[in-house]
């Protein structure tokens, strides 16, 4: 019996067909009730945190404890998620998660809040987190499938910029019309409704391979090694960090750009976050509408050169609302760049090792405020446009070098279509097997 090919699954179907997989829309909704909850939250904290000590640098002091423990615990979320079940791996964080909502909701009822708590429960947090995505990315990539992943990843992506705007909005207005204890309350129920949510989801596990179990820190060294092997899977886990770590940080100087280049204070800022999240959701809604059988390599590449020119248009425009234009396609294309990248590497990675290939991934978000140093320091030297608009030169030219100089790079869209003719003809002999 011949095995179906690619070419024979690849009329276009709708972009909404994923939602035709019951799994899917429970993962989508546990999705948007956890990344609601966790982008409310954010602005929940700061203004909790500016409340208790008057001071800015208790904000860094959240963000670092924060990103610390996700660093060095990604790598380990990731073989983690290799070896267990992922749907109870998701949910046992999601509950430390909401455990930790609950604890400071105590705290704020009986009026002893204090700062070092929320220090202990944003550290916490952080360790929670490397765990969560990678599972979640590799239960995404099981349930849709090769055929329907990038679709997958674009809704899971939309609904992650979606909640940068939303959510902090919907808080906002809570702390605003109520009080931060009732934010709190609210964060609860949505944590507690995507743990819900999840129970909707079967079980997954990676696929089971001939070979013994190895200890935790060879599965993480195995990981590597499996990276350092497969050269298209290495490029593109390293092309995804050139825009996360040269450009993205641009976000963490918006208030020193804001104020710098156009004198709009805090309100500015704030528009300018939002108009940055509406874009990230276009973004989305445009690999949509590509489908997802689309030429990956010409968007990828031209997306992220095109989020550094924008980004530089952006910086030099003087005037405030005209510059929201720049700023909203930027953002459009770095979401569509990243979305295909993601996408580009669940299709080539084995199953097997899905968990770490996540994580990999996951830890390229961990070392974004990397970034921000040199161009924090670059700010304060010669401003913040200024700084921002070298870091865009900068970027287009690693993306242009990324492309003349490897071929590896340029075959992509060759070796995506081999590795999904394999998952294709994989998962048709296992349906073939279960049903004889």
């Amino acid at each position: 019996m011949s095995s179906p090919s690619l070419d024979s699954t690849t009329t276009k179907p709708s972009a909404f067909a994923v939602f035709s997989i019951g799994q899917f829309r429970w993962l989508f909704l546990g999705n948007a009730a956890f990344f609601f909850a966790m982008q409310g939250q954010m602005l929940t904290r700061t203004i909790i945190a500016w409340d208790l000590t008057g001071e800015a640098t208790s904000l860094a002091y959240i963000n670092l404890v924060v990103a610390i423990p996700m660093i060095f615990a990604s790598l380990l979320g990731g073989a983690i998620t290799d070896r267990v079940e992922r749907r109870q791996l998701v949910i046992i964080g999601q509950c430390l998660i909401m455990a930790n909502e609950i604890f400071i909701l105590t705290m704020l009822l009986t009026e002893r809040l204090e700062f070092w708590h929320m220090l202990c429960t944003a550290f916490v947090a952080g360790c929670a987190f490397p765990f969560i995505m990678p599972a979640r990315m590799a239960i995404t990539a099981t349930v849709v499938g090769p055929e329907k992943l990038q679709s997958g990843m674009a809704f899971s992506s939309g609904v992650m910029n979606l909640s940068r705007v939303i959510g902090p909005a919907i808080m906002g207005v809570v702390v605003a019309q109520y009080s931060a204890t009732a934010a709190y309350m609210l964060s609860v129920v949505l944590y507690a409704t995507a743990i819900l949510c999840m129970l909707g989801v079967q079980r997954s596990r990676s696929n089971p391979t001939d070979k013994p179990k190895e200890k935790l820190l060879a599965d993480i060294s195995e990981g590597f090694s499996y990276v350092r092997s497969n050269r298209p899977i290495l490029l593109c886990l390293v092309f995804g960090l050139v825009p996360m770590l040269l450009a993205m940080p641009f976000q963490s100087i918006l208030v020193m750009l804001a104020e710098q280049q156009w004198g709009v204070g805090e309100s500015g800022v704030g528009t300018l976050m939002a108009v940055g999240g509406v874009g990230g959701v276009l973004g989305s809604i445009w690999i949509l509408r590509r489908g997802d059988n689309a030429s990956r390599l010409n968007l990828m590449i031209g997306s992220t050169a095109a989020f550094g020119v924008l980004l530089a248009i952006f910086v030099e425009i003087n005037s405030f609302y005209l510059a929201l234009i720049p700023l909203l396609l930027a953002n459009m294309c770095v979401s569509a760049s990243q979305t295909i990248n993601n996408a580009s590497v669940q299709i080539l990675v084995d199953d097997s090792v899905r968990g770490r290939m996540s994580s990999f991934m996951m830890l390229s978000f961990a070392l974004t405020p990397i970034g921000v140093f040199p161009l924090a320091i670059a700010a304060d030297s010669i401003g913040a446009a200024n700084a921002l608009f070298g870091a865009c030169v900068l970027l287009v030219v690693t993306v242009a070098g990324f492309y003349f100089l490897s071929p590896t790079l340029r075959n992509l869209d060759s070796n995506i279509k081999t590795a999904m003719e394999k998952a294709i003809e994989k998962k048709a002999a296992a349906s073939e097997k279960a049903v004889s």
